[in-house]
This record gives structure tokens, sequence and C-alpha cells, in this order.
């Protein structure tokens, strides 16, 4: 059959129109894109992505970042921020010259009544760090380590602070710290993600979810979003071979599929593409890498003590043991979500629980780093989205706060033996030297090479920044090194 010239002449036009329409549209979305972005995402499995900031803006302290991070809102008064007077308050009301006009989350409404911390405190350290007693793991190692106690957030509802916290914005869609960290500075690993994500549960019963946008690369290429580990079972998922299909059957198909996926990019240039191609590489690369990375058999028995680890048993306690052997083997940015902080009531009973199951193995990693000359390059941060209400909630717990709360800073570019910033003495508001998450983005930023003001990409029509858009955040350089 064939066609009146008339209509094929038609489809010649309209394909041409089309074509011509797609490419107009392509030109227009790639002036809308920082050039680094489209870089970062070429860079497939033959080119190793080096970083966006090379060379560093400052010399590096540190290499790598572990962020132990306590889900659910640690409660500052039953950890690190001491508080006599609302030990002497407790059970009388509130004073109203706290809390009038302020936000608190369930609270509005009800009388509210100081609630002294529920644990004694003790002294630690050549440094004099208070600390609860439920710690003293934590506390032989607090010479290695900064406490900040004046941290305030903007978020007060779980979601959006864990999201304000990851990513500096409650804008869906922004990359995490994470990935900024990856886009920023590249992996020292080719055989591993340069970003890994691991999850914990406790003994209770407060499990807010975790959302994977909460490791997102956001609006950067998809390479540079975290890789979720198991904790469970098989580390991820389809790591053997099926039945019947060798390496080198495997090699072929990964290079047929990529010649594929080549030819489809010269045709549509979609950057998503070459994320695919270097993904499948890596997937191939684990294959191999991730069996070794979870095989603990040649780790001696005082190590897997010293953590309380048990490998395989997906606790807070193999997880960190997990990250002290990726952060040896190159990855970037490692992160343990360790949930069931969320102590709405039974805070007392809850907080035992929680320090049986992360004091000594964060104090063991904080060690063991530094007995294998690592800690002075690693990071390591311990810290939630915020912290809890020094008013009772339900009679014998603590409701979500923003005003401030508590973190740990150990390692690679850090002052050892410092306690930094103050709460007031009931533990309400952060009264000298508060420090906001921007604060805290641009800080660790800035032990890593980075100065978080010229770590920007085009987006929208604005320069965004892990840091914030505008002029948000500085460097608290009183605790650097």
């Amino acid at each position: 059959m064939q066609l009146d010239p008339t209509i094929t002449e038609s489809l010649k036009r309209r394909a041409f129109l089309g074509r011509g329409m797609a490419g107009l549209g392509l030109i227009a979305l790639n002036s809308l894109i920082d050039p680094r972005i489209l870089s970062a995402a070429e860079a497939t499995a033959g080119d190793k992505w080096m970083g966006a900031i090379n060379p560093r803006h400052f010399p590096p302290k540190a290499k790598r970042v572990i962020y132990l991070y306590q889900a659910g809102g640690p409660s500052h008064l039953e950890t690190f921020d001491d508080k006599p007077k609302l030990r002497e308050m407790h059970g009388k009301e509130m004073p109203e010259s706290y809390t009038k006009g302020q936000q608190i989350a369930q609270l509005q409404g009800k009388t509210l009544t100081c609630y002294g911390p529920q644990h004694e405190f003790a002294t630690f350290g050549k440094s004099g760090q208070r600390i609860c007693k439920l710690f003293p793991k934590i506390g032989s190692i607090v010479d290695d380590a900064t406490i900040v106690r004046s941290m305030w957030s903007e978020q007060i509802n779980h979601d959006t602070a864990h999201m304000f916290l990851n990513t500096g914005s409650i804008i869906a869609g922004r990359p995490s710290m994470g990935a900024w960290m990856l886009y920023g500075l590249g992996a020292e690993t080719e055989n591993l993600p340069g970003f890994v994500v691991m999850l914990s549960a406790g003994q209770g019963g407060q499990m807010q979810p975790i959302s994977a946008r909460q490791w997102s690369a956001g609006f950067l290429p998809s390479k540079f979003q975290g890789v979720k580990l198991n904790s469970y079972g098989n580390p991820v998922l389809y790591l053997e071979n099926p039945a019947g299909i060798d390496a080198t059957l495997q090699r072929q198909s990964i290079d047929a599929i990529n010649q594929l996926d080549r030819n489809r990019y010269s045709a549509v240039q979609d950057q998503e593409i070459l994320t695919r191609i270097s993904q499948y590489e890596m997937a191939f690369k684990m294959q191999t890498s991730v069996p070794d990375l979870v095989d603990m058999s040649k780790e001696p028995q005082s190590v897997l003590d010293a953590y309380g680890a048990r490998p395989g048993d997906g606790s807070f306690a193999s997880n960190c043991l997990l990250a002290r052997r990726l952060a040896e083997r190159g990855v970037r940015f490692i992160q343990l979500y360790h949930r069931d902080w969320d102590h709405h009531s039974g805070v007392k009973d809850g907080i035992e629980f929680k320090a049986e199951e992360v004091d000594r193995p964060t104090a063991a990693l904080i060690t063991d780093l530094k007995q294998r000359g690592m800690l002075d390059d690693t990071l390591v941060v311990f810290g939630g989205e915020f912290g809890r209400t020094p008013m009772s909630q339900g009679g014998d717990g603590r409701d979500h706060h923003i005003k401030t709360f508590s973190y740990m800073l150990a390692g690679g570019g850090i002052k050892p033996g410092l306690s930094y910033g103050t709460s007031d003495e009931l533990g309400y508001a952060a009264v000298e030297n508060p420090v906001s998450i921007h604060d805290f983005h641009a800080t660790m930023l800035r032990v890593l090479g980075i100065d978080h003001m010229r770590m920007t990409v085009k987006y929208s029509g604005l320069d965004a920044r892990l840091s914030g858009v505008g002029n948000q955040g500085s460097v608290v350089t009183d605790i650097l090194a």
C-alpha cells in the first residue's frame, strides 16, 4: 500500500517541527541547568568523578563523614545537657515568660509543668563534661569530642525536621547532604557507593518511619543518591547471580545493555541514561566488594566485643562496625539511622534502652578510628532532628522541641574536649552561641575543605546550596581545631 504524497509530506513536516520543538526545549532546559550537573552525569563508568570542588576551597581536615543519626528527637535533658534548676522545679508550673507565644508541638493550650531530668549526670574526662550517667562509654571518649548544647531547628514535626536537617530545606526534591558531599568531592572508592545508608531499630515502640527521600540526590544526577544497605539478610538485593549465570555472562550482558544505553543517550541526550550506565557498572562491582565488606570473620573477637556487635543482627552496634569498614574502603558519607527516640511517654525507661543500644558502639567507633589513625580525617557526628521539651507530656514523657538540643562531633577538624554553647537554666532555648542547622551544614562542609557559599548549583533560577539560599549559615569557627 502506498501513502498519498501529500500525507507523507505532512508527516515529514510534523516530524521536523516536532523534533525542532524538542531541540529548542532541550536548549532551553540546558540553559537552566548548571553545566557542572551535566558534566557530573557524563562521568560514566570509565571516568571516575573527581568532584565539582576540585581543588578544594580550603585544605581539608576531614576526608569523610560518619553520621550517627539518632532519629526521633533525643532528649538533651537525659543525655548531654544537665539542668539542676529544672530538676529543682520538677512538678511546678513552667514560667510563662519562657513559653508565651512560642511554638510548642502538642502542648498548646495545656498546663505546662516542669519535668526534671530523669537520670543523674556525672563529670567525665579532663575536660569536665557533664553527661548523663547512662552514657559512661561516651563519657570515656569525651575528651576527643566537642559537645554543642545550643543547636536549634525550624521544623517541629519529624518528617519535615528530617528533611530540613538532611537537605537544608523543607521543599521536596533537594539533594541530601550526603549527595552534596559526593557531588562536591567525589568518592575514593570505585567498588562501593560513595554514599551509604543503614537503618537500625531499638527495643521500644516509637518507630517513626524514615523515608528514602532523606538520602535523595534531588535535582543532582541520581548517581549521587545514597545506597541503602539492608541490616538483615543480604545487604543488597539480587547480589548473587541467578542459577546458570556466571561472572563472564553477567559482564557480557551489562556491556550489551550499556551499549544500548549509550546509543539511546546519543539520540536523546538524557543525563539519567548516563547515570543508569554507571549504576549498572557499580552493581557489577558490588557483587564482589559487598560480600567482602560484610564478612566479619577477620575481625578479632576483641573488636566485636568492644562494639557489642553480632554481625548480621541488624543492630546499631553492628552497623557502627560496618561504618568503620566502609570508611576504610573509601566511602565518602556514611549515615546510620537509629530509630526509637520519640519519647512522648516513658522517657525514663526509653532513655535507658537507648543508652544500652548506642553508648558502647558509639564510643567503640571513635576509639577504633583513633587507634587506626583514621579519626583525624573522619568527622563523626552524633545527634537527631530536634530535642524534647523541659515540660511533661502525658505525665512521664516529653514533646518535640526545636528551641535547643545537643549534638556531639568528633574527629576531623573538630576541637577535642570542648563544650560549646549553652541553653537557659531550664533547657528551653539556646541562649549562648546558638547553632542553626545551616550553621551546622556550613561547618561540616568547612572541615571537608568546602566553602559552603561557593558550592552552589543553578536550579530554578537560584544558586541552590546545602546551607540555604541567601546569606544563611555561618561556619562555627570556635569549634574548629
